[in-house]
């Protein structure tokens, strides 16, 4: 699309048709044809992004031209003026293909928010297409998203340690994607083939989690009624991937740090020594430095866990990835739940990279999948995001000014939607929108609503 969209008028009434291109010229690039014909003409050798014609003209008229735009690769946007307009004809056209359908005379202020939302929305189709082939290519990385310095020297260390035996540390905040990176880690490894063996520490007492690892004897203790495999054991030949290690408990540590350095233990009970090859991947959401220093984690495991170390940056410091992954999660999660995936407004992506996601690339997928789930429509706008992020967003400071004027508009028709629903019962009004009576009574101060009261 050039720096000013380009608008093709065709209409056999020169008056309207000259009236029309002095109203959109200046913001728009914009050209004429008298009838179908010339207008197909002139199309062979220039591009529009909208053509806004006449339905009813000698020879092809507005429905035929609509069918022939509509066959041709770099399809315009088809927008039908007529004088003679019915809601039969304007369902045909939409049926067709038409973006939309205006009545003669032409109201300027309802053309002109036609042309902004119908151009922003093909902005919009673009920009996803441009995701989607990028999501197919360079910016994923084994499952891993990202556009951004940081994620990008994430991957370039990946790359380089997968090869190795390495021990790699994996630090970063609750919901960045740890787990995804040791599997990565994993699969771009000579061990793909061996097992993957994930264990998180925390959901684990340590009593519990030594027979998780290690395994234990038959009697071992109470409830020992066999002998069981740990998970060092059960990853042999691959990687071992241990999720909060800094929860793990001292006297555990220690054990740990003998397989690291010796490649062998014994089960819980037993007498046996076990050999392994295994690769451990750790990671933790903790300050691993201040926990040595508070005596809560073993100097020398750090050392020895710190081989290569991996930080991932929360999602609020790569806010140029939140729209890819944006996107990925709903082209992948309307996939799992048979559904199309919708599109998002720009408004709403706005709102989306404003809001800080303190739960990361986990809570933007929940709250993806929420919107694919619960989702009744093909575009999502403001409206359909969930208070938490629409309040988030609002409260940030480095929100957009578009996002910021969306987000009160939203918010205004909210309100003036449940006023209409209660027909201007300001108490009903509130209980429906989960608010005061008090708040309800200072937003429509606020927003100029005018509600008579109690009906």
């Amino acid at each position: 699309m050039s720096s000013r969209p380009v608008i093709l008028v065709v209409d056999d009434e020169k008056n309207t048709r000259e009236g029309l291109v002095r109203a959109l010229r200046g913001e728009y690039a914009v050209a004429e044809a008298e009838n179908g014909q010339r207008a197909l003409e002139w199309l062979e050798t220039h591009a529009a992004d909208v053509v806004l014609t006449d339905l009813r003209m000698p020879g092809l008229d507005g429905m035929a031209l609509l069918s022939r735009l509509l066959g041709r690769d770099a399809k315009p946007i088809v927008i039908l003026l007529t004088a003679y307009g019915s809601v039969e004809t304007a369902v045909e056209a939409m049926k067709r293909g038409a973006y939309d359908f205006l009545a003669k005379p032409v109201n300027l202020d309802r053309l002109d928010l036609l042309l902004r939302r119908a151009l922003a929305e093909r902005r919009l189709g673009d920009e996803n297409e441009r995701l989607k082939a990028q999501l197919d290519s360079k910016y994923g990385f084994e499952n891993i998203i990202g556009t951004s310095p940081a994620m990008q020297e994430v991957f370039a260390t990946i790359r380089q340690a997968a090869p190795t035996r390495a021990t790699v540390l994996i630090q970063g905040a609750s919901g960045t994607g740890k787990e995804l990176v040791a599997r990565a880690l994993h699969q771009c490894s000579p061990r793909r083939d061996g097992p993957f063996i994930p264990v998180h520490c925390a959901a684990l007492a340590p009593t519990l989690l030594e027979s998780e690892l290690f395994g234990h004897e038959k009697g071992a203790f109470t409830g020992a009624v066999e002998r069981r495999r740990g998970r060092f054991e059960l990853a042999d030949g691959g990687t071992l991937f241990l999720d909060e290690i800094g929860e793990i408990d001292p006297a555990l540590q220690v054990k740990i740090l003998r397989v690291l350095e010796e490649r062998k233990f014994e089960r819980v009970g037993g007498t046996e020594t076990i050999h392994v090859d295994v690769r451990l991947v750790a990671a933790t959401n903790r300050d691993l430095r201040a926990r040595v220093a508070e005596g809560a984690f073993r100097e020398d495991l750090f050392y020895r866990l710190h081989v290569v170390n991996l930080t991932l940056p929360p999602l609020r410091e790569r806010t140029g990835d939140v729209v890819l992954l944006a996107q990925h999660y709903l082209k992948t999660l309307a996939a799992e739940n048979g559904k199309k995936p919708p599109a998002i407004s720009p408004e709403a992506m706005d709102v989306l990279q404003a809001y800080a996601w303190p739960g990361n690339v986990r809570e933007l997928r929940n709250v993806i999948e929420r919107l694919v789930v619960l989702g009744t429509g093909d575009r999502l706008t403001v409206a359909d995001l969930p208070a938490a992020v629409r309040d988030g967003a609002a409260g940030g400071l480095a929100i957009p000014s578009r996002a910021g004027r969306v987000l009160r508009d939203a918010e205004r028709q909210l309100i003036a939607d449940a006023l209409r629903r209660h027909r201007d019962n300001r108490t009903k009004a509130a209980q429906d929108l989960g608010i005061s009576r008090r708040t309800l009574h200072r937003k429509i101060n606020e927003f100029g609503l005018r509600a008579p009261g109690d009906a």
